[in-house]
């Protein structure tokens, strides 16, 4: 069953920071099954507090969305976008 990625931006810091985290993060996708469905793109709030953006990427299932976010590649990555804002993520099966 598909699962999903969700990182909800709130605020970046640090831009260089988060640059680098940018780079790590999309080398660390090689040889996995990611779909990209939206990348900071353009946000408006409905309800509750603005984001500045967010991010949605599609897996074939919720163990190959936790393989990815579990593996040493995205989790060096991870550590530049801890330091560059203050980000809510969750990954969420869906609904095939």
């Amino acid at each position: 069953m598909t699962a999903y990625f969700v990182a909800v931006r709130n605020s970046i810091s640090d831009a260089e920071t988060f640059a680098t985290y940018g780079d790590l993060a999309g080398k660390s996708m090689a040889g996995h099954a990611i779909t990209p469905l939206a990348v900071y793109g353009k946000t408006r709030a409905t309800d509750g507090p603005a984001t500045e953006s967010a991010v949605i990427i599609a897996f074939p299932t919720f163990e190959e969305a936790e393989a990815w976010y579990d593996s040493p590649a995205y989790q060096e990555a991870l550590t530049h976008r801890l330091a560059s804002g203050d980000y809510q993520t969750f990954i969420i099966q869906g609904v095939d």
